[in-house]
């Protein structure tokens, strides 16, 4: 909220705008959730120690009141920066750091987080690093809180992993990497992953996830070995693509949002076929296979959809691509009706507008949702008062709200998450539209 106040003699002084409780933390919280969703991928924090443990609680267990795993929280190796090296550098303690980790740590691959003290007072830290190349996969990764958030970090991550780890490979076709998901911030990540990669192993494709894999290393090492990188977000993800286009020429698909349902699945599973031409054929049988499936179990919940609550107005509060996803599957393939959608990723101006063609152009309804972008959640709050929707789909952070301003339906989708437990939960594909119906209409469900 901006804050005006009155000085001594009563000129006005505005003070700098301040945002509460943003959708997303720092780049380097962003980068260390990405390392840690790589299985046996070691991160180390050149940091303070409150640049770790507050992860934990403001990214980790906010996706989902998930832990760090192994490696993630309290089991975190760090500098520990304090004044001492703000003064006197702390690049003699980062390498007892990194020569200890190496000793006590069994990893494939330690990647080595510089935070805002080392940026600031100007440590060498790629030199550092570099002294430990011979004995151990190691690479490091520049992530300032002030660089960037948490989608920024995730870029961070794979521009360091592009630059200093991968190398040329033979293409192997009808091999695709999946780009754009972001461990904890996308808190369905590890099922969303899971049950694309099944989904697109259906059209004979190798599909690497990098992430939640046995050998995250391995996986890494794999990427410029595919015919195609799938970038599933309107923004985020697409530098990556771009980087490995310029320097391995694999070329990309940029599809605006993990898939949902029924007719976004079958959209994206006939652009993949296109792009990697697969027969025509083929993907039609997938299809076909698996929307029978889908849309034969959808007629179950007929009478409770029809009786219940019949073409409710809804509000989704997520960034863009969870956003449009969950909004145009529950518009296009149930008939509600989104009354406003709140964009919460702060995606690039030059983004915005195609993300507004998504939510309204991309809607088949009559009723076109507002689309607002904003990240304060006082502000989001704000936009929500006054609807008539009966249906809020959003964060945690809206939870109490729901609850004092009597929404009778809320569901928490969007980071971050604190009232659900969520580990291979999975709105993606055709399967996860069917999960998502049932996690809302079990909200209401009952005797008809």
């Amino acid at each position: 909220m901006a804050a005006n106040t009155t000085a001594g003699n009563d000129t006005e002084a505005e003070y700098p705008e301040v945002m509460e409780a943003p959708r997303y933390s720092c780049a380097l919280a962003g980068a260390y959730s990405t390392v840690i969703g790589t299985f046996r991928v070691v991160p180390i924090l050149h940091a303070g120690l409150g640049c770790g443990l507050g992860q934990l609680f403001g990214q980790f267990y906010a996706g989902g009141q998930n832990a760090g795993g192994p490696h993630g929280g309290t089991n975190t190796p760090c500098s520990g920066l304090v004044e001492e090296h703000v003064i006197f550098g702390g690049e003699k303690k980062l390498r007892k750091l990194i020569r200890s980790t190496i000793d006590l740590v069994d990893g494939d691959l330690y990647v080595v987080l510089s935070g805002c003290i080392p940026s600031l007072i100007g440590d060498d830290v790629e030199s550092v690093v570099k002294e430990f190349k011979e004995d151990v996969p190691i690479i490091s990764v520049k992530t300032a809180g002030f660089i960037g958030n948490s989608y920024d970090g995730y870029e961070l991550f794979f521009k360091a992993v592009i630059d200093q780890l991968l190398t040329h490979q033979p293409v192997k076709k009808g091999r695709v990497n999946i780009l754009g998901v972001v461990p904890y911030q996308h808190t369905n990540w590890k099922g969303n992953l899971r049950e694309l990669k099944s989904t697109l192993e259906l059209l004979g494709l190798e599909v690497n996830i990098i992430f939640t894999e046995r050998n995250g290393l391995e996986k890494l090492k794999e990427i410029p070995a595919a015919e195609l990188n799938l970038v599933l977000s309107t923004w985020n993800g697409v530098k990556i693509a771009e980087s490995l286009q310029e320097k391995f020429g694999t070329p990309y698909l940029a599809y605006p949002n993990v898939p949902v349902g029924g007719k976004q699945t079958s959209s994206l599973i006939r652009e993949l076929a296109r792009k990697l031409e697969i027969p025509k054929e083929k993907a039609e049988r997938v299809i076909a296979d698996e929307e029978w499936r889908t849309y034969r179990f959808m007629e179950y919940i007929g009478d409770v959809l029809a009786l219940g609550l019949p073409h409710p107005y809804i509000a989704v509060v997520a960034d863009s691509g969870t956003a449009i996803g969950i909004a145009k599957f529950l518009a296009n393939e149930l008939g509600y009706l989104p009354e406003v959608v709140v964009v919460t990723d702060n995606p690039p101006e030059d983004i915005r507008p195609g993300i507004i063609t998504e939510l309204t152009e991309n809607i088949e309804s009559p009723f076109k949702p507002e689309v607002i972008f904003e990240a304060d959640s006082f502000k989001v709050r704000e936009s929500l008062k006054g609807r008539s929707y009966l249906i809020l789909l959003a964060s945690s952070m809206e939870k109490s709200f729901a609850e004092d301003t009597q929404v009778p339906i809320y569901l928490s989708i969007s980071f971050p998450i604190y009232d659900r437990l969520i580990l291979e939960r999975s709105y993606a594909g055709y399967h996860g539209g069917l999960t998502l119906i049932e996690d809302i209409i079990s909200k209401y469900a009952g005797p008809l």
